[in-house]
């Protein structure tokens, strides 16, 4: 079956470097690099943002969490990790149209022409270092699940991970990311709705997974916290999504507001749907340890995150299980893309072109944006191979990164009293508050029992000093529109 599974992810993996050598041929700018020359139709684009945010933990993760077989229990609430998505990218479309008229590349380069310099540095420092770490943990899922489930070393499958995916989008940019992005989006979706049936018969049938999990396991809202739960994770997403460059540099490259807003529908689609599959195989998973089919000690050997894996040695045919492992393998390395490009864009475009060198013209930008991508992706290896508790790290920097910015730049787009004074100090207070609940340095200290998700009382303190300040000392400008880059 080794070989098998090896054939099949090898000729996925040279797929994905003949798709950057194609796109490299659609680059002669910048912006052609950073947003795809602002040409992509709503189906890449649903496509891309679906594939972006479907990663490691919406697969492998979801299925975990819903056959309660590691420390959480989950169940059937599983599927809200990929539904709250969902919701966030219906919220979205009523910002895309005006992400899109922005015309930017970046979220930094948005604060620096909106509210100024000290903005725009605070904002590139806040978003680029996060994306760094969290291109690491995706080069460190990948390599993990290539090493498992095909039995190679884990240093060696994250190198070739890191190769593979900074050759492609060295190579060709947004365009590159984008039509991989496309064929990955396949191969998820394919690849777990092809499970389903096989690991449906080997137990036995629906009837007999139902009569052998625990009847909780059905229930839609608890395992996940309820509505508190899944309302913290909608907001967490809509203000990560909506300043995160990974994410909304899709919207930035819409051919126009018609077409990410109908991006953001399929692409909320796409995830409703999508939100059900891992959790089915979780449930049915469940199934088999309880009925004895499958030997829970297995599972367990590598961790409950590869359950998945386990599933489908035990259930489906070769060629089979290689679809599915090169599907579980494109969600990652479709997520280490866009970070590994959304990192070296904020470096060049709001780091290097406006503080190390100034005159830079566009192709000199261009080429360190692809030597910055090598830089980070170097640096992600590093990480990847060194990070002990990576995961509170991240979810830590893309809190604080939230937190702040979020209110600025979207009411931004529609206030015209929006100010300096007032985003700045919404930065600044966001970010403080963020820690203080993150780190518990106040002992005792909630916020209406919302203190366990430190981006609510962030975001709230930073809306009331964002639009006090604002009112008080209101934009000179009094425009919603961006003032050129000077």
């Amino acid at each position: 079956m080794q070989i098998s599974v090896l054939v099949v992810v090898v000729i996925y993996m040279i797929a994905m470097l003949g798709v950057g050598f194609y796109s490299s041929k659609k680059i002669n700018s910048t912006t052609d690099f950073m947003v795809a020359g602002r040409r992509m139709g709503p189906i890449l684009m649903a496509a891309t943002l679906a594939a972006t945010e479907i990663g490691g933990g919406s697969s492998l993760g979801v299925v975990e969490q819903a056959s309660t077989l590691g420390n959480a229990k989950w169940g059937l609430s599983a599927s809200w990790y990929v539904l709250a998505m969902g919701v966030c990218f219906v919220i979205l479309t009523f910002f895309a149209p005006k992400l899109r008229e922005t015309e930017v590349k970046t979220v930094p380069e948005y604060f620096r022409r909106k509210y100024g310099k000290l903005a725009g540095v605070f904002t590139a420092i806040t978003m680029f270092l996060p994306l760094i770490g969290l291109t690491a943990g995706q080069f460190m899922a990948s390599g993990t699940i290539l090493s498992v489930i095909l039995g190679v070393d884990y240093k060696v499958a994250v190198v070739a991970i890191t190769v593979i995916v900074t050759i492609y989008a060295v190579m060709g940019g947004m365009w590159s990311v984008a039509i991989t992005d496309l064929v990955q989006m396949g191969f998820i979706i394919f690849g777990m709705l092809l499970a389903v049936p096989f690991a449906l018969s080997f137990a036995g049938g629906w009837d007999t997974v139902k009569t052998n999990v625990p009847p909780e396991i059905f229930d839609f809202t608890t395992g996940i916290g309820g509505f508190k739960g899944i309302t913290a994770l909608i907001i967490m997403y809509v203000a990560t999504f909506t300043v995160g460059q990974e994410a909304v540099s899709r919207y930035y490259s819409a051919k126009d507001g018609s077409a990410a807003r109908v991006g953001s529908i399929i692409s909320a689609v796409i995830n409703a749907v999508y939100a059900f599959i891992p959790t089915i195989l979780g449930i049915i998973m469940l199934a088999l340890v309880n009925m004895g089919k499958v030997d829970k000690s297995v599972i367990l050997a590598n961790g409950a995150r590869y359950a998945l894996p386990v599933l489908a040695i035990n259930t489906m045919p070769p060629i089979i299980v290689g679809i599915l492992f090169a599907g579980i393998i494109s969600a990652t390395m479709s997520s280490a893309d866009s970070d590994l490009l959304g990192s070296a864009s904020i470096f060049s475009n709001d780091i290097y072109k406006q503080y190390i060198r100034k005159e830079a013209d566009d192709r000199e930008v261009m080429t360190v944006t692809k030597i910055g991508m090598v830089g980070v992706a170097v640096l992600s290896l590093i990480i990847a191979f060194t990070a002990t508790n990576l995961i509170g790290l991240l979810m830590f920097c893309f809190t604080l990164r939230a937190a702040g910015s979020f209110f600025p730049y979207v009411i931004g787009l529609y206030w015209k009293k929006s100010s300096t004074v007032g985003a700045i100090a919404s930065l600044i207070v966001g970010s403080i508050v963020s820690v203080i609940y993150e780190k518990k340095l106040i002992e005792g200290l909630t916020f209406f029992g919302w203190e366990r998700q430190p981006v609510i009382p962030g975001l709230v303190l930073a809306l009331v000093v964002f639009v006090g300040l604002s009112l008080i000392f209101p934009s000179k400008r009094e425009s919603v529109e961006l003032p050129p880059e000077t």
